[in-house]
């Protein structure tokens, strides 16, 4: 959750002014850890945070399902060099779903 730079400024303030960091916690009902984080910095202003870099190109991924329906999670998470949950939950952010049906062979009498 994202405070306010009004409510942060607010805080400080409060704190500038001779009150206790528990106190203000209590009154603005933020967390004192919180509190301590802005203490810490030089800009109270809210911080981006900017997404990692993924290992997996969805694009190759999709174009290798295409190709390659019948590959198991292990072989394709070799191939992209991950581990094979990666692969899961970006099959599932793809929607693609796992095969369903089974092929049973029966045995002859």
């Amino acid at each position: 959750m994202c405070y306010s730079l009004d409510l942060r400024k607010k805080v400080m303030s409060f704190i500038e002014n001779g009150n206790s960091i528990t106190k203000a916690a209590k009154v603005f009902n933020v967390g004192r850890a919180t509190v301590y984080r802005w203490l810490d910095r030089a800009n109270l202003e809210r911080v981006r945070v900017e997404r990692r870099k993924r290992k997996i190109d969805i694009a190759k991924l999709n174009q290798d399902v295409e190709q390659h329906p019948d590959k198991t999670l292990r072989e394709r998470a070799k191939e992209f060099g991950v581990v094979p949950s990666s692969i899961c939950y970006q099959l599932k952010r793809l929607k693609i779903t796992r095969k369903k049906t089974v092929a049973v062979s029966r045995k002859r009498s």
